[in-house]
C-alpha cells in the first residue's frame, strides 16, 4: 500500500513565499512531494499561449526562432524549432568537475520549477508537471559542480538538469522523502537518463518552443549551492558562541565585556543577541567568582570581543537570507513574457551578481569567525596565556596534549583566507565578447561553501580543548549553557589523560548540520534532552561506545600486570546479568591468550583484549563469543 505523505511533507510551489527553511527542508530529503498551485498554473498557462499567438503572427523571438548568443541574427525555421532546442540542451551539457550532491541537486531542480511556475518564462505547464513527478518519484540529476560563470545564468550545470527530461543525460534514483539514500544501496553509480525515468515510469519528455532556453537560463545551481552553505553557516555563530562560553570559564575570563549597557551604546543587532548569548550560556557560573578578584585586568580580544565578532557575522547571515530568499522567488530567465501586455522581453535577470557578492561576503564573515575561534583554541592550549596546563595534558612532556589540535586549526584557517579572496571581482568574457561580463557566481558559492565546512572544522577544535580545559577546574561547574555543553561532550568524548588518536574526537565536527544539534530554539540554548545524532555521535576512538573503550582499556592494563583473569571474574560476579558463561568462556581466553603470548605474537594480545572487552560489555544475547 503506498503511504500518503504528511502534509508538512508536501510543499505547493506558487512562485513566491519559498523560505530559507523550505530550502533547508528540500535540501535534506524532508519534502516528498511538490505540487503547483493552481494559481500559478493558470499563470503559466497564460504566458504559454501568448508566446503562441506571438509566435503565430511572425514574431520574432531570442532563443525561439533565433540562434543564441552571437548567433542570436540567425532565423530559425518554424519546422526546426524543436530540435533548436534539443540541440542547446545537448551543447550545453559541458560540466565536469565532482557532481553536485544529492540535496543540492534536489534543491536545484525545485528551485527551477519555482522560478517556472511564476508565470514569466512561457514554458508548458505539461514541463513543469514533468519535472514535479521527476522530484517526486526520486529522480535527481547528476550535475557536475564545474563550467558555470553565473551568466547567462548557470548554462552548464543546468544543462545536465534538463537532460535528464529528454531521457539523455544520467540521474540517481533516490527514495522520495529520503535524504539522499539510493534506493539500491549498492548502486554508487548515477543511471543513465532514460533508465532513471524508465525505472521511475517516467517517459522522457520532449521539449517545446522556448523551453530548452528556459530550463537552463537561470541562477538556480549557484543559488542552492549558497543555500547550502547558508543553512549551515547560520547555525555556525550560536555554535561559536557555546565554544567562547566554554573557552571564557576554562580561561578564568571576564563576563564583564558583555554587559548589556556596553551593547546598548553600539546597538548593532547581531552584537546584542551574541552578548545576551553569552550571558545566557555563562549564567549561574561557579568558576567565576573563583577569580573575581584576580589580577587579570583584561582578557584577550578573541576573548572580550565575542559580541563584536560574532554578531557581525550573524548580520551577513541576516542579509544573505535576504538575498537568497529573494533570488529563490525570481525569475531569472530570458526573454520574459509578459501576457498581460503581449510582450517578450529581453534582460539579464540571468546574471548571478547578487549570488556572487553575498557568497563572497558570507566567507568572509565565516572565516573571520574560525578565524577569531583558532585563536580562543590557542589561549586554551598556550599555558603562558590560560593558566592551564601546557597543551590541555597532566603530564605535559611525556605527552603532547592538544598541540596538533591547534595546528589544524589554524592550517584550516589559512586554507579560508586563500578561499576569501572575492570571485566576484573576476569577470572573463564568452560568447565572442557578446556576454562581456560575468558574475562567477558559482565558484563563489562553491568557496563559500567550503569555508563553512572548514571553519565547522574549527570550531570542533575549540570545542575539544575548551572541554578538555574546563577538566582542571572540577569540581566547580560552568555556567548553565557552558556545563550543558561540556556534558554533552563527555557523554561521547573522554578526557584526555594520555596521549590518544583524536582523529575520530574531531571528525564528529566535519558538518554544520551534526554541530548544529548542540543548539535548540531560543537564540542558541543548549539542548540537553532528547538529542539524536549529536555532533559527537562519531567522536570515538574506535568504533566502540566509551564504556567498551574504557573495558578495553583497563583489560591492557590488567594484562600488562599478568592478572586479567581476577579482574574479568570481579567484573562479571558485579554485573547484574548471569555471566557465569562468561567467565567460563573468558577462563579459555586467557590459556588461549598466554599461549599466544609465549608464542611471541603480540598482534593476538590486542585482537584477544578487543574481544574480551566486548564479550564483557554485550547484551544476554551476545555472552559467547567466537
Amino acid at each position: 500500500m503506498t503511504r500518503t505523505p504528511s502534509p508538512s511533507a508536501v510543499l505547493e510551489l506558487t512562485g513566491d513565499g519559498l523560505t530559507l527553511n523550505d530550502a533547508e527542508r528540500l535540501l535534506h530529503g524532508r519534502v516528498e512531494r511538490l505540487a503547483l498551485a493552481n494559481s500559478a498554473r493558470k499563470r503559466v498557462e497564460r504566458a504559454r499561449r501568448c508566446l503562441d499567438d506571438l509566435l503565430t503572427a511572425g514574431e520574432t523571438i531570442y532563443g525561439v526562432n533565433t540562434g543564441f548568443g552571437k548567433l542570436a541574427n540567425q532565423r530559425i525555421e518554424r519546422q526546426e524549432v524543436l530540435v533548436l532546442q534539443e540541440n542547446l540542451l545537448r551543447s550545453h551539457a559541458v560540466g565536469m568537475g565532482p557532481l553536485l550532491s544529492l540535496g543540492v541537486s534536489r534543491l536545484s531542480l525545485a528551485l527551477r520549477i519555482q522560478a517556472l511556475a511564476k508565470g514569466y518564462s512561457g514554458v508548458t505547464a505539461e514541463l513543469i508537471d514533468t519535472l514535479i513527478e521527476m522530484y517526486n518519484r526520486g529522480v535527481v540529476p547528476a550535475i557536475p559542480e564545474q563550467g558555470s560563470v553565473g551568466a547567462s545564468g548557470d548554462l552548464a550545470p543546468l544543462a545536465h538538469l534538463a537532460l535528464v527530461v529528454m531521457g539523455e543525460g544520467h540521474a540517481f534514483l533516490t527514495k522520495p522523502g529520503a535524504d539522499g539514500e539510493p534506493v539500491a544501496k549498492s548502486r554508487l553509480k548515477p543511471l543513465t537518463g532514460r533508465a532513471a525515468l524508465k525505472r521511475a515510469h517516467l517517459k522522457p519528455y520532449r521539449p517545446q518552443a522556448k523551453e530548452g532556453l528556459s530550463l537552463i537560463n537561470g541562477t538556480q545551481i549557484s543559488t542552492a549551492i549558497l543555500a547550502e552553505a547558508l543553512v549551515r553557516a547560520r547555525h555556525l555563530a550560536k555554535i561559536a558562541d557555546i565554544a567562547g562560553a566554554m573557552t571564557v570559564e576554562a580561561t578564568k575570563s571576564s563576563l564583564k565585556p558583555f554587559d548589556p549597557r556596553i551593547q546598548a551604546i553600539r546597538p548593532h543587532p547581531g552584537q546584542a543577541a551574541c552578548a545576551a548569548n553569552l550571558r545566557r550560556l555563562l549564567e549561574a557560573s561557579e568558576i567565576m567568582p573563583s577569580h573575581a578578584h584576580c589580577a587579570k585586568v583584561q582578557d584577550a580580544y578573541s576573548l572580550r570581543c565575542m559580541p563584536q565578532v560574532h554578531g557581525s557575522m550573524r548580520e551577513a547571515v541576516a542579509h544573505a537570507t535576504r538575498i537568497v530568499e529573494c533570488e529563490m522567488n525570481s525569475a531569472t530567465d530570458n526573454p520574459l513574457v509578459f501576457a498581460d501586455t503581449a510582450e517578450v522581453l529581453s534582460g539579464g535577470n540571468f546574471h548571478g551578481q547578487p549570488i556572487a557578492l553575498t557568497s563572497d561576503l558570507l566567507a568572509a564573515a565565516v572565516t573571520d569567525l574560525g578565524s577569531i575561534s583558532e585563536r580562543r583554541t590557542e589561549n586554551l592550549v598556550n599555558p603562558d596565556l590560560s593558566g592551564l596546563p601546557g597543551f590541555l595534558t597532566p603530564h605535559p612532556g611525556l605527552n603532547s596534549g592538544m598541540m596538533i589540535v591547534q595546528v589544524l586549526a589554524a592550517a584550516l584557517v589559512s586554507e579560508n583566507r586563500g578561499l576569501s579572496f572575492p570571485a566576484s571581482v573576476d569577470s572573463i568574457p564568452t560568447s565572442a565578447n557578446r556576454e562581456d561580463h560575468v558574475s562567477m557566481s558559482t565558484a563563489a558559492a562553491r568557496k563559500c561553501r567550503m569555508v563553512v565546512t572548514n571553519t565547522t572544522r574549527v570550531l570542533a577544535c575549540e570545542l575539544l580543548c575548551a572541554a578538555q580545559g574546563l577538566e582542571f577546574h572540577r569540581p566547580l561547574q560552568a555556567g548553565k549553557g557552558a556545563e550543558a555543553a561540556y556534558r554533552h561532550v563527555r557523554e561521547h568524548v573522554r578526557p584526555m589523560g594520555r596521549d590518544r588518536t583524536l582523529h575520530r574526537d574531531l571528525e564528529a565536527g566535519r558538518t554544520a548540520d551534526s554541530l548544529g544539534k548542540f543548539v535548540g530554539g531560543g537564540g542558541g540554548s543548549v539542548r540537553t534532552t532528547g538529542m539524536k545524532d549529536s555532533p559527537l555521535d562519531h567522536c570515538q576512538t574506535d568504533s566502540y561506545s566509551v564504556r567498551q573503550r574504557e573495558t578495553k582499556e583497563r583489560v591492557v592494563e590488567c594484562l600488562a600486570r599478568g592478572s586479567v583473569f581476577g579482574w574479568m571474574r570481579r567484573r562479571a560476579v558485579g554485573s547484574r546479568r548471569s555471566c557465569a558463561p562468561r567467565a567460563r568462556v573468558s577462563r579459555r581466553w586467557c590459556a588461549r591468550r598466554s599461549t599466544l603470548i609465549s608464542m611471541g605474537r603480540p598482534a593476538a594480545r590486542t585482537a584477544w583484549t578487543w574481544r574480551a572487552a566486548i564479550a564483557l560489555s554485550a547484551g544476554p544475547r551476545n555472552s559467547r563469543a567466537t
